[in-house]
C-alpha cells in the first residue's frame, strides 16, 4: 500500500503571456537531470494565430532549469514545428539519455484537420538539450507517446510506445532496435507491424478504456517503473482520466511483474479540474529522487504539476502483489445470524468495537426479519473466538427518529455503532433510521455499567443532526482538543467533521459540515466516503479507517492519518485499498461486495478490525500497526 502526495508548489509550470508560444498552456512536461540541474521538458502551446490559415493554437516543445526541482526559470523553445511531419505542432515530449545522446520523442501533427493519418511519433536527437542535431519521423502509423528504455536490453535499445491512440483500440507496444537508424527506419516498422500482436502489454480491463503510455521506463532495482494513463469511459459522458502504474521485468521487459488494479491519481486538485481542457490529468514524465518515485503530469492541459509515491511502498505493492498487509481470521465469520433469533434474521453485521480490561466488547447491528436494526452483544478475550454473546437485544429503537415514521414496524432502527470512551464512559454514536431519513444519534453509558450489563442505564437517544438532511457514518474523537471535541460524519457522499464544547448532546448538536475528505472520482473510493472505526491515536497523527465505494458498489477500506493538533489536516491517505472484498462470505449476501469495519482495537503491536461483510455477518482481520503507518509514510 502506498500514499500520493500533490507536491506543495504546484502547478510547476503554467502559461506565461509575455511568451507567446506559451501563452495558453505549458503542461505535459518530462524533466530529466543534468548534474546538479532539473530540466523540464515541456509541451508549451500559443494562442489560436489569427494570421495563420487555419487560425489555430500551435504547440511547440520548451524547456526551462531549475536548481531545486520546483521552481523553473530560463523558459525557451527547444523543438519548433519546421517539417512537413510536425509542421502543425509538436506536442508531450519524453526524453532518455542514451549514451551520449538525448532522445526526444514526440508526438507530431503532420496535417489539419488532425486525424489517424497525420499523429504520428517524431524524434528529436540532441547532446546538451540547448540544440537539436537531427529530426526524424518515427511511425509510418499512427501513434503517440513513446520513450526509451534507459538501458539496453539485451545489448538492443528498447522503447515503448502507444499505437491507434486516435482509434479503438489503443495499445502500449514494446520496440527492441539494433542501432538508433532503425528507430526512424520505415522498413523496420513495417516488419514490426507484421507481428504487432506479440508487442502488445496487456493491460485492458475493458473494452472502452483507453490507455497511453506516460513517462518513459523508469529503472529499479525491482525492474522498469513504467507509468501510464487509463482513461475509463474514453470519448463518453462522464470519462475519467487516471493514472496507473506496472512494473516490468529487466530482462524481458515483455512480462509484466506487477501492476495497480485501478488509478491511484485522479482528477482532484484545482489546477487539474480548471483549464484549457477541464478534468485532465495526464502522466509525461517520472524521476526516481530522495527514495521516492515523482510523477510529472499535464493539469487540465495547461500546467505541469507533479506527485511523489513513497518508492518501497510502491515497489512492495507490486511486487508482492498477492500479498495482504492484513490477515482475515480463518474462522471467519465470527458472528453470524442464529436460528430461532428473529431479531437477527436478515444479518449480524458492523461491528462497534472496544477493549476494556483486556476483553474486546462488540456492539453489532442485527437486522430483523421485518427489517428493525437493534444492537446485539458478543464479547471475545483472544481477539477472535467469541466467549459471550447474549440471547436479546442491548439497544433497541426508542426515540421518534428511530421508529418508522408511518407507524408500521418494519424499515427503521438503530445501525452501525460506533464506541469510544471518555473520562470512564462510553459514547456510542450510530445511525437512526425511520424509515425515511437517517440521522446521526447519541447514547451513553459509564464503563462501570457496560462491563456490568446493566443496559438500562443508557441514556436517551439524542439526534445531533438536522431532520430531513441524510447524515451517518459518525464517531467522536476520542480525546478533546483546543477546538472541542470533535465529530466526524457524513453529509451525501463526504466524511466531515464539526466541533462541539461539550458532550451534552441534549443541548450540543452538529451544525456545520467542515470536510475532512471527498471521493476521488474515478478511482476505488470515487463514489463515496465515509468513517470506519473510530480514529486511533499514534505519534505519527490519528490513524482513521474509512470505506469508500466504487461506481461498481463495491465496498474497500483505505485510511488517513490526521494531524494530532488538528485532525481536520490531513496529513497522509492511502492511494489504493487495504482491504476489499475477497471471500465469498464476503462477496455474497444481502448486499454484495460489501467489507464494513466499524470496530479497530488496539493490542500491543496488533490492531484487530471487526467488520460486517455483505451485509449479512461478522468478521475480525488483523493487521501490524507499523505496516499501517508504513502506508501511511508521504
Amino acid at each position: 500500500m502506498f500514499t500520493l502526495t500533490r507536491s506543495e508548489h504546484n502547478p510547476l509550470l503554467s502559461p506565461v503571456k509575455e511568451h507567446p508560444w506559451e501563452a495558453a498552456a505549458a503542461f505535459n512536461g518530462c524533466p530529466i537531470v543534468q548534474g546538479k540541474k532539473t530540466v523540464m521538458v515541456y509541451r508549451a502551446m500559443s494562442e489560436p494565430d489569427m494570421l495563420r490559415d487555419p487560425h489555430i493554437s500551435t504547440s511547440v516543445i520548451a524547456r526551462a532549469d531549475s536548481t531545486d526541482g520546483f521552481h523553473f526559470e530560463n523558459r525557451k523553445v527547444l523543438i519548433r514545428p519546421d517539417r512537413e511531419f510536425d509542421y502543425f505542432g509538436c506536442e508531450d515530449p519524453r526524453v532518455t539519455k542514451v549514451g551520449d545522446t538525448y532522445y526526444i520523442f514526440y508526438t507530431a501533427l503532420g496535417g489539419y484537420p488532425f486525424s489517424v493519418d497525420t499523429i504520428k511519433v517524431a524524434v528529436a536527437l540532441s547532446k546538451d538539450l540547448e540544440t537539436i542535431t537531427e529530426k526524424h519521423l518515427v511511425t509510418p502509423f499512427n501513434a503517440k507517446a513513446m520513450g526509451m528504455f534507459p538501458e539496453k536490453i539485451n545489448g538492443k535499445m528498447a522503447a515503448l510506445l502507444t499505437i491507434n491512440t486516435d482509434r479503438k483500440p489503443s495499445d502500449i507496444c514494446y520496440a527492441e532496435f539494433d542501432r538508433p537508424e532503425d528507430i526512424w527506419s520505415p522498413e523496420y516498422w513495417n516488419a514490426w507491424t507484421e507481428n504487432v500482436d506479440a508487442h502488445k502489454l496487456h493491460i485492458r480491463r475493458l473494452p472502452d478504456d483507453h490507455i497511453e503510455l506516460g513517462a518513459a521506463p523508469v529503472k529499479t532495482d525491482k525492474g522498469y517503473l513504467v507509468v501510464y494513463s487509463h482513461i475509463q469511459r474514453y470519448g463518453q459522458s462522464g470519462q475519467v482520466f487516471g493514472i496507473e502504474v506496472l512494473l516490468l521485468d529487466r530482462d524481458n521487459p515483455r512480462h509484466i511483474i506487477g501492476r495497480t488494479k485501478g488509478p491511484f491519481m485522479a482528477p482532484d486538485a484545482y489546477y487539474e479540474n480548471v483549464g484549457n481542457v477541464g478534468h485532465v490529468i495526464f502522466p509525461s514524465g517520472a524521476l526516481i529522487r530522495n527514495e521516492h518515485l515523482e510523477v510529472y503530469y499535464g493539469g487540465a492541459d495547461t500546467h505541469c504539476a507533479m506527485a511523489t509515491i513513497p518508492l518501497d511502498n510502491l515497489l512492495g505493492s507490486l511486487v508482492e502483489k498477492n500479498k495482504s498487509y492484513v490477515t482475515r481470521f480463518p474462522g471467519n465469520p465470527i458472528i453470524t445470524p442464529r436460528p430461532g433469533m428473529g431479531w437477527e434474521a436478515r444479518g449480524t453485521i458492523n461491528p462497534a468495537a472496544i477493549g476494556i480490561n483486556g476483553t474486546t466488547h462488540l456492539l453489532y447491528r442485527a437486522v430483523s426479519s421485518d427489517n428493525v436494526s437493534t444492537l446485539g452483544y458478543a464479547s471475545t478475550s483472544d481477539g477472535f473466538s467469541i466467549d459471550v454473546r447474549l440471547d436479546k437485544p442491548v439497544y433497541f429503537p426508542r426515540a421518534s427518529f428511530e421508529l418508522n415514521a408511518n407507524g408500521s414496524n418494519s424499515n427503521c432502527g438503530c445501525e452501525d455503532p460506533r464506541l469510544v470512551e471518555i473520562d470512564k464512559k462510553l459514547y456510542m454514536t450510530y445511525t437512526g433510521y425511520d424509515g425515511t431519513t437517517p440521522r446521526v444519534a447519541v447514547s451513553s453509558i459509564t464503563t462501570s455499567e457496560f462491563v456490568k450489563k446493566r443496559w438500562s442505564s443508557w441514556s436517551s437517544p439524542e439526534a445531533i443532526t438536522p431532520a430531513g438532511i441524510p447524515n451517518k457514518d459518525s464517531c467522536i474523537l476520542p480525546e478533546k482538543i483546543k477546538d472541542g471535541y470533535m465529530i466526524f460524519h457524513r453529509v451525501n457522499e463526504s466524511v466531515c467533521a464539526d466541533f462541539l464544547s461539550s458532550l451534552d448532546f441534549s443541548k450540543e448538536k452538529i451544525t456545520q459540515s467542515i470536510e475532512i475528505i471527498a471521493p476521488r472520482r474515478g478511482m476505488w473510493d470515487g463514489g463515496k466516503v465515509g468513517i470506519s472505526a473510530p480514529p486511533v491515536k499514534t505519534k505519527a497523527g490519528w490513524l482513521l479507517l474509512y470505506h469508500g465505494v466504487s461506481w461498481s458498489t463495491t465496498y474497500r477500506v483505505g485510511a488517513v492519518l490526521l494531524d494530532l493538533l488538528d485532525p481536520t489536516i490531513v496529513k497522509a491517505r492511502t492511494a489504493v485499498p487495504l482491504f476489499e472484498p475477497e471471500t465469498e462470505y464476503e462477496h455474497k449476501g444481502i448486499v454484495a461486495n460489501v467489507v464494513f469495519p466499524c470496530g479497530l482495537v488496539v493490542k500491543g503491536p496488533i490492531a484487530y478490525m471487526y467488520y460486517g461483510a455483505a451485509d449479512s455477518v461478522i468478521g475480525v482481520a488483523t493487521v501490524k500497526m507499523s505496516a499501517l503507518l508504513k502506508m501511511l509514510e508521504i
